[in-house]
């Protein structure tokens, strides 16, 4: 992977089957870490033959309970989006045939800074490499 290509979130990163979703969230196997007000849900899993989906997928989750206007779930959306963007390096490389599945899931009802996002962020990645 080139430099540039680090730090982009590509669409084949983003989790989207709802097979994959029901997977992380009904296996049983899962994993989960909690660093105010973000808690990460992850499982590593085994890729059937033929699966051409990323080594790595995200889902980004800010429940409608938190906030009821749109505009403030997508502000969370894009802060945790871009946090793990930029630090998505600090997750291992995983063998061929295997597949790390994570969830971000908002926690709280205040929005936070950029900043405070990132750092929350950096943490349940650091975390979780150390446990994979």
């Amino acid at each position: 992977m080139s430099a540039a290509a680090a730090f982009t979130l590509r669409k084949e990163e983003r989790m989207a089957s709802k097979r994959l979703i029901d997977k992380l969230f009904r296996g049983g196997d899962s994993h989960s870490l909690v660093s105010f007000p973000i808690r990460l849900v992850y499982l590593l899993d085994n890729r059937g033959d033929g699966d051409t989906t990323a080594q790595k997928q995200i889902l980004i989750s800010v429940p409608k309970r938190c906030f009821k206007r749109a505009v403030k779930r997508n502000r969370v959306k894009r802060q945790i989006r871009e946090a793990y963007r930029r630090n998505k390096n600090f997750l291992p490389d995983l063998d061929e045939g295997r597949t790390l599945l994570m969830a971000f899931i908002w926690l709280d009802d205040q929005l936070h800074s950029s900043e405070t996002v990132e750092k929350k962020v950096v943490k349940l990645l650091q975390r979780m490499s150390e446990r994979l």
